[in-house]
């Protein structure tokens, strides 16, 4: 399938991303969908009498040629739906764009992908929380994606080149130019170690509607999405927004009461919406990530059993060992035959002990 047609999708009139991937699936291939006679573009769903109308395959491959130029000069990598290269998290998500463009050299696939969002009106607060995840990340190979606009996320990319972690800016524009232009010098650093991402083709300005838009590649391609700082109308809410929608993690540090950028953040705790962070740990925590130098406990220890537990934590205790995959708290207080409030105290105890962990969705296992 050639790269023309696979650029060319994304020029044609009046389709979106959704129905780029109807035609796909109806057709077969990009190349096959400019060969398609209307015929079959009737059975394609969504396809109607005037959006078939509207179609121009010819000014499409046209504007698609003059891009094929600027990606050869400019040694872009394009990242086509169907492209195993395609970053899979991003591909889980139902509005995922057909296409994106990148530069750098960041495994969009990587084992750990963390986004950072927060203010474009950073304090010295948020800065500092932005130094201290990234400098604790370091140790989980983690790459960092943020907007690579001014505030928390510009802020983000710099900790991770001081730090030397990959990170990777996804841009409302196209890749011709970097906006807001004081962030180039560190975006052309982000290429030696991560990258910078688009949907948008070359020419594409950096127009208020595309931010939005910007904003679900951010929450889509990660594991989880952190907020550090954000006003309750911020981008960064929509972005955590989005996050949810996708049965993503969201995290959120927590700030002041009465100060407007830490209003989002105690918004979104408040509401159940993002899970309290207080440092990294709490993160990789709840993901149930390893450190890759941790060493695997050895038999004697692994069958080691907890001596200091009273009885109602021993039965909880032994409960959740015997299931390999996390137990519910509704599971464990019918299992146990153990009040929820008592269930929920015991619960407490333990994991404040270090015996057993909490994991989203008030499920629980051993530690």
């Amino acid at each position: 399938m050639s790269l023309l047609h696979k650029v060319g999708l994304t020029y044609i009139t009046s389709i979106g991303s959704a129905l780029a991937k109807n035609l796909l699936a109806y057709c077969g291939n990009a190349e096959e969908v400019f060969k398609a006679g209307e015929a079959k573009l009737f059975t394609v769903p969504g396809m109607g009498d005037k959006r078939i109308a509207r179609l121009d395959f010819d000014e499409a491959l046209r504007k698609a040629e003059e891009e094929l130029k600027f990606i050869e000069k400019n040694e872009i990598d394009v990242l086509f739906y169907t492209d195993s290269r395609y970053p899979k998290r991003l591909k889980n998500c139902h509005d995922s764009p057909i296409l994106l463009y990148s530069t750098g050299n960041a495994d969009l696939n990587n084992y750990r992908i963390i986004s950072i969002v927060g203010t474009r009106n950073a304090t010295d607060y948020g800065r500092q929380l932005c130094r201290q995840l990234v400098e604790e990340l370091e140790q989980y190979n983690v790459i960092i994606v943020s907007g690579l606009a001014h505030g928390i996320d510009v802020a983000a990319h710099k900790e991770c080149l001081k730090a030397n972690v990959p990170t990777v800016g996804v841009l409302g524009h196209g890749l011709d130019k970097i906006y807001p232009s004081q962030n180039r010098s560190t975006a052309d650093k982000m290429l030696e170690n991560g990258g910078l991402l688009t949907e948008y083709p070359s020419g594409t300005i950096p127009g208020r509607e595309n931010f939005p838009q910007r904003n679900r590649i951010v929450a889509g391609i990660a594991d989880a999405t952190v907020v550090i700082e954000a006003s309750v109308k911020g981008g960064a809410l929509i972005t955590a927004e989005i996050a949810n929608s996708y049965n993503r993690d969201v995290f959120a540090f927590p700030g002041r009461v009465g100060d407007v950028y830490s209003e989002g953040c105690n918004f979104l705790v408040r509401n159940n919406k993002a899970a309290l962070l207080t440092c990294a740990a709490d993160l990789a925590y709840s993901l149930g990530w390893e450190k890759p130098d941790d060493l695997k406990p050895t038999a004697e220890q692994q069958f080691m059993l907890p001596i200091d537990l009273s009885t109602d934590e021993q039965t909880i205790y032994n409960v959740i060992q015997q299931h390999k995959q996390p137990l519910a708290i509704d599971d464990l207080t019918i299992k146990t035959n153990m009040p929820m409030s008592l269930l929920a105290m015991n619960l407490l105890n333990m994991e404040m002990q270090g015996y057993i962990r909490s994991l989203p969705g008030k499920t629980y296992q051993v530690n």
